[in-house]
This record gives structure tokens, sequence and C-alpha cells, in this order.
């Protein structure tokens, strides 16, 4: 259903030199993104991953939890969490990336999730493989999209809705998209899922639904919410805009040194530093790694380390030697993958705030020798 026209939860853009508002902050209260320093782990632990909830966490008891595979199918199924989880295992380090990751640095600010750059994880997710559950089911010949509901339910720029979004059929039947109950060998948590998620490796999150309870496949393609209006990348009002789809290339460093409470401002003591930290894309390898220590003004290589074949979905480490002289100076890296696509130095604006990729500025004061 749409609500009335005086409902006050429309998009919208900030206004010139306005803050974050206390929407927002309900918003940033509920959602947590990685601690940077925490770029440190191969994998993430379940408490340091982002996370991202549009409604309410859903109680889900696992014994009760029933998904159904529906829709144009020769052989509906519907399976217990013990159904599943008696078929083939597999597993899977993934990672996750929220579409709005980096949205609050965008000028003006599209007014949503207030994201910097910590929207983001890597974990291993076990679980089942999605493909041959669906090729039990029977795909119909003439299927296009394939829809995936959980069970949170809630109200989104008017539109009560189940949170459902929907793959083209080639990409559901891909082999490493997994039905996932674990997260780093341990039951999922309630914020990431439980007791059943997706996982679409490459994919941005809003991709990896959770909670799921259905899965319906259509011979047309789906026009639900948040794939018709959500998670759209346009620059106009009334324009459709493009889908976001799969993950751009982006690095991030590790913050050096030691923080300010406020302001974040690293301290680092002059001499060799070790700057370091991860890069990805969901759409192709990361093939180059730079960083500039003097405002963007040049750029060196970064030491990207080898492709990991058994997990090519998951982020890589990089690090780079810095000869650090006392003073003020501002640290940025940006990733280059193997399309050729490298990250921005200057903004690439978007309504909804989505796929922006622009490089991290790290505020850096070098001490003098003691």
């Amino acid at each position: 259903m749409e609500l009335t026209d005086t409902y006050q939860g429309r998009a919208r853009i900030a206004g010139d030199g306005e803050g974050v508002g206390l929407d927002e902050l309900a918003l940033a209260t509920r959602n947590h993104g990685l601690p940077l320093e925490a770029l440190r782990f191969d994998v993430t632990p379940p408490g340091l991953h982002y996370v991202l909830t549009h409604f309410d966490i859903p109680a889900v008891d696992p014994a009760e939890h029933v998904l159904e595979v529906t829709g144009a199918v020769e052989r509906p199924l519907r399976l217990t969490l013990a159904d599943l989880q008696a078929r083939t295992p597999a597993s899977a380090r993934v990672l996750l990336e929220c579409a709005g990751n980096g949205r609050a640095r965008f000028a003006p600010r599209p007014v949503s999730q207030p994201w910097l750059l910590e929207a983001v994880g890597t974990a291993e997710w076990g679980g089942t493989p999605l493909a041959p559950l669906l090729a039990e089911a029977g795909v119909s010949p003439d299927a296009v999209d394939v829809v995936f509901t959980g069970a949170d339910h809630g109200v989104e720029r008017g539109v009560e809705q189940d949170y459902a979004r929907g793959l083209p059929v080639a990409e559901a039947l891909r082999p490493d998209v997994l039905l996932a109950w674990s997260m780093n060998g341990a039951p999922l948590p309630p914020q990431h899922g439980a007791p059943l998620r997706l996982v679409v490796p490459g994919w941005y999150g809003m991709a990896h639904v959770k909670w799921l309870t259905r899965i319906e496949v259509l011979t047309e393609p789906f026009t639900g919410y948040q794939n018709a209006v959500a998670y759209r990348v346009a620059t106009e009002t009334g324009d459709p805009g493009e889908p976001v789809t799969r993950i751009r290339p982006r690095a991030l460093m590790s913050p050096p040194g030691w923080p300010d409470f406020m302001t974040r401002e690293r301290f680092v003591p002059a001499g060799t530093v070790t700057l370091s930290g991860r890069a990805w894309s969901g759409r192709a390898p990361v093939t180059r790694v730079e960083v500039s220590t003097d405002g963007g003004a040049s750029w060196a290589d970064a030491e990207l380390a080898p492709a990991d074949r058994a997990h090519p979905f998951a982020w890589r480490a990089w690090s780079h030697g810095w000869a650090a002289e006392p003073g003020a100076t501002e640290l940025l890296v940006r990733a280059t993958d193997a399309t050729g696509e490298t990250q921005p130095v200057e903004q690439e604006w978007n309504r909804q705030g989505m796929a922006n990729t622009l490089v991290q500025r790290v505020p850096v004061t070098v001490l003098p020798p003691r």
C-alpha cells in the first residue's frame, strides 16, 4: 500500500550547510560501520562487520523457519532450516559493501543512512548453494528474474513492503551464490540475517537479502520497490536511472598512528611509516592500488598482495612505505580493477548517494622527532 501525501519519509537532498538531522542520527545509531582499524583482519569479526537494517530485526524462530520456493517452477518447495542444512554444504569468503557507502561525503548530501566509508566487511559465509535448489524446483525456461523476500517489514518512502530484491536468473544460478546460515563458523547473528540469508558474491549489500523466507521465480522483470525505486543511480528528479548491481573498485587505508578523539585526525612520528589497508572490486580483480602522501599532487604504487584464487570475492591487502616528514598533509588511496575503472578524485554525484567510490582522504600531522 502507499501512504498519504502527509507521510514525512520522502526522499530529499540536504540544503546547503544542513547538518545531519535527528532522522539520520536515528539511522546511524541503529546501523554501524566497520572501525577502519579493523581492516587488519582478513576475516571481519561479526561484531565489527557493518550492519544495515532497513526496518526492524525480525524475531524468527529457527525451529519454525520455512523457506518457500514458488512462482514459475515445476515443483514448488517448502523447506525447513534442517532440510537446508542436510543439503550439500558450501562456504565462501565474501566481502559485503553497502551501496550507500560514502553517501555522507556527497555535497549536496542525500538524506538517508549517513555512511562515511565504513559500510564494509569480509566474512566466511557457510550454507548451501542456491543453484541446485532452483534446479530441483525446475525453473521455467521463460524465467527472467528470481525474487528474494525477507521477514523484515516496514515502510520506505511511503510504500509498505516486505524487503524484497530481484536478481536476473543468470545471476541467481551462479554456482557461488549461497543460502547461508553461518558466519565465521558460527550461526548467523540476528542482525546478520538469522536464521537464513542470501549471499551473492560481487554484488552490493542490498542483494544479500537477510531473514530469507521466500524465493519466487518470475517470467517478467521484478518491479518491486527495492529494484524499481531504491538502489538506482540518477542525477535528476524523475529519472529512473540505472540499477545498482556489482561493487565498484575501492581501496581503504587503515588509520596510521593515533587519532584525535573528535576530528579523527591522525598523528604519526616522523620517519618510515608503513601505510596499509584493503582493496576490492566486485566487477573484476583489483590490479593496482596507488597512494598519495601529498594530498593528491602525486601518486605512487602500493604493494598489492597476491590474488587469492580460493577467495576471489574477498578483499586484498596492500601496503606502502612512507618517508614521513614533519608537518600536516593528507593521505589518499585509490584502486583500479581489471576493467580499467579507477576510483575518482572528484565526486560523481547522484540523488540516492549510491555506488560512491570517491577516494578516501586521511588528514595526518607528522610530529617532529622527540
